[in-house]
């Protein structure tokens, strides 16, 4: 596949596209009544695999620049995807296996929210392809899987942001100017927490029923256990949380938006030490993802702590009383502690240790938008802020935090040679067996 970064010239390779797919003419701004917008050869050829959820937002964000034009939708279903093709018939084709989408040449970007278990190998194989990717969170689902989304994208040298789009946030950006400054002083302890209440019942109870006409379920489930349909896991990325084989639960379902903001803020690696505990306790439903997790992750100079909770709302300075999702991070410096969660922010003294409460400058500039910053990167060929080079040490932290909780011990991790030190199975554990016939990508260890 071509790999050449210049995108006018790879606009040009348009009319060689495989006659096996037909591709629509890419109108230009004019004929579109769209008078001042880019030239096509200027634009960015963008395709997506998933359009349900936060695909079709992703889609949206990019589709409203002017120097964007949808070319490729991608969906096992018929009735998602043509529903995403109304919107964009005049430029984009449709296709139900997303390896016809990668197999063309005149698509320069792609956007992949597909379900989890899927992530790291159509990312995988999308770079291998040379395209820049958008990969919606979690980047991956084991620990493996996280260095070889990195490695293949830095091999085949692509773009890459994920989705965090929190990340973009003006409160994200003071909360990092204030511990930056020195103001609270050395930090020891970061907690963060996402907490819901989803009752016994949680998400309930799906009927036995086949697919719904139009929908592949053998290509939604991919590389993931073969199981029969259920309507709850196929609906949404809520409910997919609750089933640990595909999304490995609700700890990498929110946790990549909050544990971000400790790493952004201290510049941490990856931690050396990861301890999970939890299980399934409270909650009876179709699922069998954990309703409760603790996790304590060690690093050389402070220690983070993340708890996960689908069965109790309670979110101390966050809210309480009735069932919320709630959020939060606490860091616990000798100064202080600044708490904040996605949009507010609060710091309380130690003291007469704290001198000085005037606010930092703000030194961080503002965001275009995490999609805006992406399609500004495949343009520049500067890495974006959450490229895969930074958020592998997110991802990894987390995958290996599940790991920890299947084993039911402790797993140390070696930044330097990257490997799992003194423990076997997890070392095994830590790459997954893909359902045949699809192959974990080993080549990208």
């Amino acid at each position: 596949m071509p790999t050449d970064t210049d995108i006018t010239r790879r606009r040009m390779l348009q009319a060689t596209v495989s006659a096996a797919i037909a591709v629509p003419t890419i109108v230009p701004a004019s004929a579109l009544g769209r008078a001042g917008q880019p030239a096509p050869s200027d634009r960015i050829s963008l395709g997506i695999i998933g359009v349900n959820g936060m695909g079709r937002s992703n889609l949206a964000n990019c589709a409203k620049h002017a120097d964007v034009a949808v070319t490729a939708i991608c969906d096992v279903s018929t009735e998602r995807r043509e529903k995403a093709l109304q919107v964009h018939k005049a430029t984009a084709k449709g296709h139900r296996d997303f390896r016809e989408l990668l197999a063309r040449t005149d698509v320069d970007a792609v956007i992949i929210a597909s379900p989890p278990h899927w992530h790291a190998l159509m990312a995988i194989e999308a770079v291998k392809a040379g395209k820049d990717i958008y990969l919606q969170k979690p980047m991956s689902l084991h620990p493996a899987e996280s260095l070889a989304v990195r490695n293949a994208v830095n091999r085949h040298k692509r773009i890459s942001q994920i989705g965090t789009q929190i990340h973009a946030t003006s409160n994200y950006r003071r909360v990092v100017e204030w511990i930056q400054s020195g103001k609270l002083g050395p930090v020891s302890v970061v907690r963060t927490f996402n907490v819901m209440n989803q009752g016994v019942n949680g998400i309930g109870h799906a009927p036995q029923e086949g697919p719904p006409a139009g929908l592949d379920w053998d290509m939604w489930l991919g590389p993931g256990p073969a199981r029969p349909f259920n309507a709850l896991l196929y609906s949404n990325s809520y409910n997919h949380c609750s089933f640990f084989d595909y999304t490995g639960g609700w700890t990498p379902g929110m946790a990549p938006h909050i544990v971000d903001l400790p790493v952004w803020a201290l510049n941490l690696g990856v931690p050396t030490e990861t301890s999970c505990t939890g299980g399934r306790y409270v909650i009876k439903d179709d699922g069998d993802a954990p309703d409760t997790q603790e996790v304590t992750w060690r690093y050389p100079n402070v220690t983070m702590t993340w708890s996960m909770n689908c069965a109790n709302s309670f979110a101390f300075d966050f809210g309480r009383g009735k069932p919320a999702r709630r959020l939060g991070i606490y860091f616990h410096a000798v100064n202080g502690t600044l708490f904040t969660d996605y949009g507010k922010h609060e710091i309380v003294p130690e003291g007469e240790f704290f001198k000085d409460p005037a606010a930092p400058p703000q030194t961080i500039p503002p965001s275009p938008g995490h999609e805006r910053e992406w399609l500004d990167s495949v343009k520049s060929r500067k890495e974006p802020s959450c490229s895969v080079n930074y958020h592998y040490k997110i991802d990894l932290a987390l995958t290996l935090a599940n790991l920890s909780y299947k084993l039911g011990r402790s797993v140390h991790f070696d930044p330097k040679t990257e490997k799992i030190v003194g423990d076997k199975q997890a070392a095994k554990l830590a790459r997954p067996v893909y359902r045949r016939p699809w192959k974990f990508p080993a080549e990208y260890l």
